[in-house]
C-alpha cells in the first residue's frame, strides 16, 4: 500500500485511490483513541493518525491516471486561486490548502507550469496563515512542480514536508487540521475524477477508482469523528460527508485474497501483490456521488 502523501507539492492534500486495503489500521490502538477522545475530543494518537493516513494514497496518482487515459487538461475543474483572500478562518484555510495542493498535483502531470506557479503561491500563503510555512522550502519545491521528470522527488519532498508538518500539528495540538488538509484533498481529487468520468462513461478504469473511495471514505469518516463533537465547523463537515458516504452504500467491493510471490527482475527481488478485487458500481452510483461530491466541494472553496 501506498504511503501517505501530500498531494502535490508542497502541501498535502492526499489522495484518491486505492484500495488494496489490505488495511494496517492498528484496531487496538484505534479503539485505545476513541475512549481517549471521549474524554478529550482534541486528541488522536500518533500510531492512530499514522495508521490511517498511510492506507491513504497520494492524490498525484489520480493525476497521472487521467492523464494517461488520454484525457486533456482542464482547468475549469480546479479551483481558483483568486478566491484565497476570502479563506479567513483556520478551518477554511486547512480545507483549500488539502484542495490547492490537489490542484498543483494536478497542474504538475499536464505540465501547466505557469498553473502550478499560481498554485505554488496559494499555498505558500496559505500555510503561512496557518503557521506551517516554515516546513516548505518553495523555491525547491517551485523547481520540482515546474518539470514533471522530477515527480519522484517532488513525491518525496512532500512527504516529508507533511510528516514533519503532522508531527508539529500533533504537538501543537493542532491535529484538527491535518484531518482537514485530508479532507480538502480528496475532495478535490474525488471532484476531478468524478467530472472527468462523467465526460468519458466508457472509461471502466475510472468508474472503478470511484468505487473504490468507498474504502478511503471510511477512514476519513473515522478521522472526522474525532473533531465532529467538539468543533462545530467540523461538525457541520462530518454531515455533509455522512451524506456523501450514504451514496457509497450500495457499491460492493469483493475482495479475492492470492498469496504474494517474489519475483527478481533485472538483479532485484520484489513482491507482487496477487490478490485482486471487483468493484460492483452502475451509472447512478456514479451520478449520486459526483452531484454530492460537487455540493461539498462547494461547501469548502466558496
Amino acid at each position: 500500500m501506498k504511503r501517505l502523501l501530500l498531494l502535490s507539492l508542497g502541501i498535502f492534500s492526499f489522495s484518491l485511490w486505492s484500495c488494496d486495503s489490505g488495511s494496517n489500521l492498528n484496531e487496538q490502538a484505534f479503539l485505545d483513541s476513541l475512549n481517549t477522545a471521549s474524554s478529550n475530543s482534541s486528541v488522536i494518537s500518533d500510531d492512530v493518525l499514522e495508521s490511517i493516513l498511510q492506507q491513504i494514497p497520494s492524490p498525484l496518482e489520480i493525476s497521472v491516471l487521467l492523464k494517461e487515459s488520454g484525457t486533456n487538461y482542464n482547468k475549469e475543474f480546479l479551483n481558483e486561486t483568486d478566491k484565497i483572500s476570502s479563506y479567513n478562518s483556520n478551518f477554511k484555510k486547512a480545507l483549500n490548502l488539502g484542495v490547492y495542493g490537489t490542484d498543483l498535483g494536478y497542474t504538475n502531470i499536464y505540465e501547466q507550469n505557469q498553473d502550478a506557479i499560481f498554485y505554488l503561491n496559494a499555498i505558500r500563503d496559505l500555510s503561512d496563515g496557518l503557521s506551517i510555512g516554515q516546513f516548505f522550502n518553495f523555491g525547491t519545491i517551485k523547481r520540482l512542480a515546474t518539470n514533471s521528470r522530477n515527480l519522484d522527488s517532488l513525491l518525496l519532498i512532500t512527504t516529508k514536508n507533511f510528516n514533519s508538518i503532522n508531527s508539529y500539528l500533533q504537538q501543537q495540538q493542532r491535529s484538527n487540521l491535518s484531518v482537514l488538509l485530508l479532507t480538502g484533498g480528496w475532495i478535490e481529487a474525488l471532484h476531478i475524477i468524478c467530472q472527468v468520468s462523467q465526460k468519458n462513461p466508457d472509461n471502466q478504469e475510472l468508474v472503478e477508482r470511484i468505487g473504490e473511495q468507498k474504502i478511503i471514505l471510511e477512514s476519513i469518516m473515522l478521522l472526522l469523528s474525532f473533531y465532529s463533537d467538539s468543533d462545530p465547523n467540523i461538525g457541520d463537515l462530518t454531515k455533509q460527508m455522512a451524506t456523501l458516504q450514504s451514496q457509497f452504500e450500495n457499491i460492493q467491493i469483493t475482495q479475492t485474497y492470492a498469496e504474494s510471490t517474489l519475483e527478481e527482475v533485472n538483479g532485484i527481488v520484489t513482491i507482487t501483490n496477487k490478490s485482486t478485487s471487483s468493484i460492483n458500481i452502475t451509472d447512478e452510483d456514479v451520478k449520486k456521488i459526483a452531484a454530492t461530491t460537487a455540493q461539498i466541494r462547494d461547501y469548502i472553496i466558496n
